[in-house]
């Protein structure tokens, strides 16, 4: 069973080559295009990868909420979609973006900065 809802306008060649979780997801890192810092990770269904790929603009699947949800439209931290990769096994996705803001719900640019544990 899974998480998300039904059919999305992904490509059909697309969402053959996907490999997802149990639940339908595929994990989504989030990278700066222009200095390859990497910013956040987050879950897409393949709706939330069709409106990524249509919208220019990160949708993700929330999976505490399961709901869909655009980064910025409550923050005003956009990721504006520079390009979409699929790692060579098809079970992650890279979406470079030009970040406005934070990229963490804490408020830091990345997810990644506050507990390093080797560096």
């Amino acid at each position: 069973m899974t998480s998300t809802p039904g059919p999305s306008g992904l490509a059909p060649d697309i969402t053959a080559r996907l490999k997802r979780t149990a639940d339908g997801l595929i994990p989504a890192i989030a990278q700066q295009y222009d200095t390859g810092e990497v910013l956040m990770l987050g879950w897409m269904d393949d709706e939330a990868l069709h409106r990524t790929l249509t919208t220019g603009r990160c949708t993700y699947w929330s999976r505490s909420r399961r709901e869909y949800w655009v980064k910025g439209d409550t923050s005003g931290h956009v990721q504006h979609v520079k390009s979409v990769a699929l790692d060579c096994d098809a079970d992650t996705v890279l979406v470079k973006v030009d970040q406005v803001g934070a990229a963490c719900h804490t408020g830091e640019r990345t997810c990644f900065d506050a507990d390093v544990l080797l560096g």
